[in-house]
């Protein structure tokens, strides 16, 4: 019965809101809003730009450390334990192969923005 009961007060409130949200907003139209574009701009040449691969180098980079933030976050937890100097070398471990390829990546210029 409850459940019932709360699937119609949902069902209710949706059927509201859908039907406020038809008569709410202004429906005045004006020539700036019916163009394909409401910046100002007229649609000149081609939509498809050709996209820098350097943008998805600096997104892979970005996941990268921010994985490593994920395998570190463990530590202050993992240096209570029986053996802490353990979880210390694998955190070294990590830091200085994330640090040799970006010291990598850095002096092959993956990094530079312009050729």
């Amino acid at each position: 019965m409850t459940i019932l009961l709360t699937l119609g007060i949902m069902m209710a409130m949706s059927i509201i809101l859908i039907t406020i949200s038809f008569y709410l907003p202004e429906l005045s139209p004006d020539s700036e809003k019916v163009s394909p574009y409401e910046c100002g701009f007229d649609p000149l040449g081609t939509a498809r730009l050709p996209f820098s691969l350097r943008f998805f180098l600096i997104a892979i980079l970005f996941i990268l450390f921010d994985l490593e933030i994920a395998l570190l976050l463990p530590l202050p937890w993992a240096l209570t334990l029986a053996k802490p100097m353990a979880a210390a070398i694998m955190t070294m471990v990590i830091i200085i192969i994330l640090t040799i390829g970006l010291v990598y990546e850095w002096l092959q210029g993956g990094l530079e923005w312009a050729d």
